[in-house]
């Protein structure tokens, strides 16, 4: 921006901020880049007091405040789109220097017209009402391209943070499951062990008998053998 449009917008700001207004909240914060030609928010719409989504738990966001880098950027708006010769601003400018003169509220504003006029500005109300209304417009448009900023960086940061949170309590939950499937097996995994020390004790038991007859049986028959071979060889000479 042009030193000159620098130097209105310094000029503006004091119009709508006093030094001395408990109400403005300055900021250590970095100001707004300066506009360019068509009127954009320069201040990053995180600063601002935005909510999340309703979905999602959120602390109450305070009520709003006079902020000095917001202010800072409207004077800024505002100077850029300030028309060439004396219009509603050097008026206002020459209401203001009579706040302090204890006049009534209409007479502040006949005496100002009064002086904005022979200072040579038109004579013409609506040049006053025209160019007031062009700064709203300004600043409307500002709001909105603001706006737009501010829905872009929920739909970013916030939305990116749910996608995640979703995505994160998908898991869990999977997780969860996987650890019911695994603590049922476990179960039964316990179960089907103790149910085989048992048949690992009632086969050892009965395979150690079998074996135990077998050599019993084992030894009934060969004792008989044995024994006719000795008479035969006693007795059949």
């Amino acid at each position: 921006m042009p030193e000159t449009d620098k130097s209105l917008g310094r000029k503006i700001l004091s119009f709508f901020v006093k030094d001395e207004d408990p109400s403005a909240t300055v900021s250590t914060g970095t100001p707004p880049a300066t506009p360019v030609s068509t009127p954009r928010p320069a201040a990053n719409p995180s600063d601002a007091n935005v909510s999340a989504p309703s979905s999602t738990p959120q602390p109450v966001a305070s009520s709003g405040a006079v902020d000095q880098k917001f202010a800072e950027h409207f004077a800024n708006v505002l100077a850029q789109n300030n028309p060439p010769g004396p219009d509603y601003f050097e008026f206002r400018e020459t209401l203001r220097s009579l706040t302090n003169l204890g006049l009534p509220e209409d007479k502040q504003f006949q005496a100002a017209w009064a002086s904005f006029k022979a200072l040579g500005g038109p004579g013409d109300v609506a040049t006053l009402t025209n160019t007031a209304n062009g700064y709203l417009a300004a600043l409307n448009k500002d709001r909105d391209a603001f706006g737009k900023s501010v829905e872009a960086a929920l739909a970013e940061r916030v939305g990116g943070l749910q996608t995640e949170q979703k995505r994160l309590q998908t898991e869990n939950d999977s997780l969860a499951n996987q650890l019911v499937e695994i603590q049922k097996q476990i179960d039964a995994n316990k179960n089907r062990l103790a149910a085989i020390t048992g048949d690992i004790n009632e086969q050892s038991t009965k395979i150690t008998q079998n074996r135990q007859n077998y050599d019993t049986t084992f030894a009934h028959f060969t004792d008989q053998i044995k024994g006719d071979l000795a008479k035969m060889a006693q007795y059949l000479k």
